[in-house]
């Protein structure tokens, strides 16, 4: 799959496609492999020759600029220059950071990611958004710059902790929310199989979560309309994380989805119907649904959020399952319509 922006920039998007012929996408003598210290292990046995590795610490607390520098400084030691490449090696965490890097990196380096997670080969490697976060806040220093290529071998979703992989099923099922109601009942139809990490409903899931994404981006790069659909689940999903010391991503959005279904409920967007079957889709998976942070503490983050503009916030609305819509919502009738959700949990 290309990935092809109106300016002639090209993404190749390689589905299936075996890790260990990595060495194909790199057209120079001088890679960077950046990864974590548990990637390296499982996989050092297959990176490239003559390959620089440099390992990062894994988790949101060290997704910072911290870490950045730290790398930077590793990657002047061993001599990056401009004409290197830089692979970033695992899964969201380090597709996030090595793009943010590479595009810092002397004013910019080529780069591309091999994803070896489910939330990277469906959300953190594809579309372009590479970036860091500050005191908590996700994301708030970043840049739109797309990879070379992006690896997306379904081997490698085998290797994961269970509570990584249903993470990642909650961005698959929020690309069936927003665009494709075949992809959300084939979710609905399959998720033992998929939880099995079956490679042909794994690569179904994958590439249609990837072909969503994909045309989105080709049309709002720079997320000015259509692209900020991509975020639902999401306004409520990063307050959460923001409040929460352990939750992965992918559960803080799962119950960011519920909570956006359930306010596109009570603005009869979905039916109560519609709405369960989001939710009991979730709990299947095995994703958490509620949450006992405040309201308060919900909209503290919110406030702080890139979605929002003065005392508005761009929201994705479910409607129906397949569709969606954003709105732009009062920071008043959010809170209102939280504190109902929330209560109706």
């Amino acid at each position: 799959m290309i990935l092809k922006l109106p300016d002639g920039r090209r993404s190749s998007i390689l589905i299936g496609e075996n890790i260990e012929n990595l060495s194909n996408y790199l057209n120079s003598e001088k890679v960077f492999i950046l990864t974590n210290p548990n990637i390296s292990d499982l996989y050092s046995d297959i990176f490239p020759k003559k390959t620089t590795v440099i390992t990062i610490p894994g988790g949101e607390k060290n997704k910072n600029l911290n870490t950045v520098l730290e790398t930077i400084r590793q990657l002047i030691a061993a001599g990056a220059d401009r004409k290197s490449v830089i692979v970033g090696f695992g899964g969201g965490i380090v597709c996030d950071m090595t793009g943010f890097i590479a595009s810092i990196y002397m004013r910019g380096v080529k780069f591309g990611f091999v994803a070896t997670s489910l939330m990277a080969q469906v959300d953190a490697s594809v579309g372009g958004k590479n970036g860091v976060n500050c005191d908590g806040y996700k994301n708030m220093i970043g840049v739109f710059n797309q990879p070379d290529f992006v690896v997306c071998d379904p081997k490698t979703l085998k290797t994961l902790p269970e509570r990584e992989l249903k993470a990642g099923i909650a961005e698959v099922i929020k690309c069936g929310l927003i665009a494709n109601n075949n992809l959300f009942s084939f979710i609905e139809n399959n998720i033992d199989a998929i939880l099995n990490c079956e490679e042909d409903k794994i690569y179904t899931v994958v590439n249609e979560s990837v072909e969503i994404k994909a045309r989105i981006v080709e049309a709002d790069e720079k997320e000015s309309g259509e692209r900020k659909k991509l975020n639902l689940g999401h306004t409520f999903g990063h307050a959460v994380e923001k409040h929460s010391n352990n939750i992965l991503h992918g559960e803080a959005v799962s119950i960011g989805l519920v909570i956006a279904a359930k306010i596109s409920e009570q603005l009869n967007l979905i039916t109560n119907e519609d709405f369960r079957r989001i939710q009991n889709v979730l709990k299947k998976t095995g994703l958490p649904v509620t949450t006992d942070i405040s309201s308060a503490n919900l909209l503290e983050a919110i406030g702080k959020d890139k979605k929002r503009e003065n005392d508005f916030v761009h929201f994705v609305l479910n409607r129906g399952i397949g569709s969606s819509e954003i709105r732009e919502i009062s920071f008043d009738k959010l809170a209102t319509l939280l504190e109902k959700a929330l209560n109706a949990l």
